[in-house]
């Protein structure tokens, strides 16, 4: 390990592992470290069950209800991939690709009181959804229209908005939207967990739409992807990988020490050993001291022996409780899947209720998902601190990954994932460069 290398990563988390892919890809040379013996870190899928029933002290060992221990693999933080979002992308440009298989997510739903409804997101759709009255549909039909045509380099397209001053609130007025047409448009179409969105400009609200819509157009049932076998899947699919790139992943290493000179980093001690590097790469857990705490998130994993109710009996699903609709500031999300995906012992179902808490009871803020979710076998509830950095690593030259928030797609991990890769290069993430580079990396025999 006496050795010296360009970038060191700690942890095996999602962010720290496609940032660990993408510098191998640019032909740095990286170690890879995890003081777990496990990939994924917080992103991490347990299994088998009993690991998972240890994890959060549950007295005794899952009920013989619960199937094999070994058919199980939870994740602890539910999330799924934008068919045609950046994750994927990134996953293409990796090649990562070629170790996982994904599955289209059934079915995508929101929550109107007092129960959920399937997200129109198509003009058929929009015509045909309980959530809106006749000419409400209508106008909502011509919104989806003008979103679709919108082009910022095109002023025919724009019917007299200004992408960069008009607000999406201005938006919805133009197309006399009510507040519910509203709510789940800027909630499930464009995924936002606050209603912030509404006096900044129109731009990134639309182009949110727009990821959503291209996305369904894909496969049609939902926007959503997941991989066979859970999430865990992705962060080991890039361990096989750095074995093509000449990394090196180590797990079970504990960090006993970041060795800094003159407020930089020079390397990592570890069972007595220092390795050198020029940047390291890690997550919060790692360097408590260059972190800040900005929230909480809380998630509840539920083991059902059956689907969720008003939604066609689908073996996965996402649904989306709009902050409006239950008096809070922040969206509940429900992220469903189950045997189908080889997560869940024959005839099972997970559902991980998550959001960011507000309160001093976060377990009261979930109630109106969880109560969807009637009856729950097993739950597992946790409360999880999230970080930002303070350092953002132009001095010391370390640089820190945020923790995952409560959203159930991958979009804010890759803003994150874009905005450390501009720190340690100096240069905007291009996915075009990337896709070069990747046929260069991949097109040579000796690779």
């Amino acid at each position: 390990m006496d050795e010296e290398y360009d970038v060191i990563v700690l942890g095996t988390g999602l962010t720290e592992c496609i940032l660990s892919g993408i510098m191998s890809v640019n032909g740095k040379k990286v170690l890879h470290m995890d003081r777990n013996s496990y990939y994924g870190g917080d992103s991490a899928s347990i299994t088998p069950l009993e690991d998972l029933y240890k994890r959060f002290n549950l007295p005794g060992s899952p009920p013989e209800s619960m199937g094999k221990g070994r058919d199980w693999n939870v994740d602890l933080v539910p999330k799924f991939l934008m068919a045609n979002g950046q994750l994927v992308r990134m996953l293409l440009i990796t090649q990562v690709t070629r170790y996982l298989d994904f599955k289209v997510v059934e079915g995508s739903f929101v929550y109107k009181k007092p129960k959920i409804h399937k997200v129109p997101s198509t003009e058929t759709e929009a015509l045909a959804s309980s959530l809106m009255g006749l000419f409400e549909k209508r106008r909502f039909r011509k919104f989806l229209v003008f979103v679709a045509n919108f082009d910022e380099n095109d002023p025919k397209t724009m019917e007299g908005v200004d992408p960069k001053k008009t607000t999406m609130r201005e938006i919805y007025k133009k197309f006399d939207l009510g507040q519910e047409v509203m709510d789940f448009t800027g909630h499930s179409l464009a995924l936002y967990r606050t209603d912030d969105y509404l006096d900044q400009p129109c731009m990134e609200a639309i182009n949110r739409i727009k990821l959503y819509s291209e996305s369904l157009a894909r496969y049609g049932k939902s926007p959503y992807l997941y991989p066979l076998y859970g999430l865990g899947e992705l962060p080991q699919g890039f361990a096989r990988l750095s074995a093509i790139y000449g990394g090196t992943y180590m797990l079970n290493k504990p960090i006993e020490e970041i060795v800094m000179e003159n407020g930089k980093v020079v390397g990592v001690k570890s069972e007595g050993e220092i390795a050198r590097c020029k940047q390291l790469i890690c997550d919060p857990s790692y360097v408590m001291d260059r972190v800040t705490k900005v929230g909480q998130v809380i998630r509840a994993i539920c083991i059902l022996s059956h689907p969720i109710a008003n939604t066609g009996d689908v073996n996965s699903c996402q649904i989306i409780i709009p902050q409006n609709q239950v008096n809070r500031k922040h969206d509940i999300y429900v992220c469903m899947i189950s045997f189908a995906h080889n997560v869940a012992a024959q005839g099972k179902y997970i559902a991980i209720v998550s959001t960011t808490v507000e309160t001093g009871e976060p377990e009261k803020e979930i109630k109106p998902a969880l109560d969807l979710l009637e009856p729950i076998e097993q739950k597992f509830v946790s409360i999880s601190d999230q970080y930002a950095p303070t350092d953002i690593g132009t001095e010391s030259q370390i640089f820190i990954s945020r923790s995952y928030d409560a959203t159930t797609h991958f979009e804010t991990t890759c803003d994150d994932i874009k905005d450390i890769y501009k720190r340690m290069t100096g240069s905007e993430f291009d996915f075009a460069e990337m896709e070069r580079k990747k046929k260069d990396t991949f097109g040579d025999d000796d690779s």
